[in-house]
């Protein structure tokens, strides 16, 4: 398959980058138009699908972006596939203009189930969600639960949200849902947790495989440009050997990543491929950081320095998928 972006996602690309490159935040990203990307044209934005998505996660990825970008994204690539019309004008009126929405999915001791412990029951939301980003600042959550999926909002009444820390220093917590009244237009009719899972797992790729991407230039750019005894580190037999793993890692795992997009996107069975993308995320770009952070010596351990939001985000998304053992079974399931 060739992978390479068409003309509508190489535009994303240039708008991400261009607006990334003048100043890496979410206002940016809000201001810039990023966030109105996925957002339908009824509601002023431009109407892009799934690709795109993922193409303007990549890029922000590649970029270290630290903000809501990831779950805000995710969350609106979920709600174009699985909500009606009416629910995607409650739920995504504000998204351009930078409201945040994100994703209610793992629940204590499970990364993404398919059966959640979270229950719904005559109008009433009740359990705890875990590793919620950027919940505190949320307008609407989008829950998983054992009786389909919901979205409520943020400052419903029975919503506790308690803040747990994370490597990079974004936003994420634990919610605890006691008695949440969630009514019939907050149900989103049809739809199958395994989707919502699908879906999360392929925007959660396509960040990583920018991230990945990220470190690998960056690195690549160091050890270029830093000399030891006369001579630049790249042109040193053992620190190219290093750096050509990490670009396996990167070209494999933007590999993956793509073609779970692309099976989505097509209506597809997805289910080896994001079995697959799940357990190389984990697997591999972990050990891809550590060589980046090994081959920039002193200067990767710099917290000032991009390194650091690189290797720090891919060790958050590793844990938010439960880890290579997790991912490796779900590989043989």
């Amino acid at each position: 398959m060739d992978f390479s972006p068409d003309e509508g996602q190489q535009a994303v690309a240039d708008v991400v980058t261009s607006v990334l490159e003048r100043d890496n935040t979410w206002d940016a990203l809000v201001s810039g138009g990023v966030t109105a990307l996925a957002v339908p044209e009824r509601l002023g934005g431009d109407g892009v699908g799934l690709a795109e998505i993922a193409t303007a996660l990549t890029e922000i990825g590649r970029h270290g972006t630290v903000s809501p970008a990831l779950v805000t994204l995710g969350a609106t690539a979920v709600l174009l596939d699985l909500a009606a019309d009416t629910q995607q004008n409650r739920y995504l009126a504000g998204v351009a203009k930078g409201s945040v929405v994100t994703l209610a999915l793992n629940e204590p001791g499970v990364s993404l189930p398919d059966h959640p412990g979270v229950t719904l029951a005559g109008g009433r939301l009740n359990g705890t969600k875990i590793a919620v980003g950027y919940a505190a600042q949320a307008d609407w959550l989008v829950v998983t639960t054992d009786s389909g999926v919901v979205v409520v909002p943020g400052d419903a009444d029975g919503i506790a949200v308690t803040v747990t820390p994370t490597a990079n220093g974004g936003e994420e917590a634990a919610v605890t849902f006691t008695d949440v009244a969630v009514s019939d237009d907050d149900v989103l009719a049809g739809a199958e947790v395994s989707r919502v899972n699908q879906l999360s797992l392929a925007a959660i790729g396509a960040f990583a495989a920018g991230l990945v991407a990220g470190a690998l230039r960056l690195t690549a750019d160091y050890v270029a440009n830093r000399e030891q005894f006369g001579r630049p580190l790249s042109t040193f037999q053992t620190v190219a050997a290093q750096l050509s793993e990490v670009y396996i890692a990167s070209r494999t795992i933007d590999l993956v990543s793509n073609s779970v997009v692309w099976r989505l996107s097509e209506g597809l069975d997805a289910e080896d491929d994001l079995a697959i993308l799940g357990y190389w995320l984990t697997s591999q770009a972990p050990p891809a950081m550590r060589l980046c952070h090994h081959l920039h010596g002193g200067m990767g351990m710099d917290i000032t320095y991009p390194m650091d939001r690189y290797y720090s985000s891919i060790k958050d998304l590793t844990r938010l998928l439960g880890g290579p053992t997790h991912r490796l079974d779900l590989v043989g399931a």
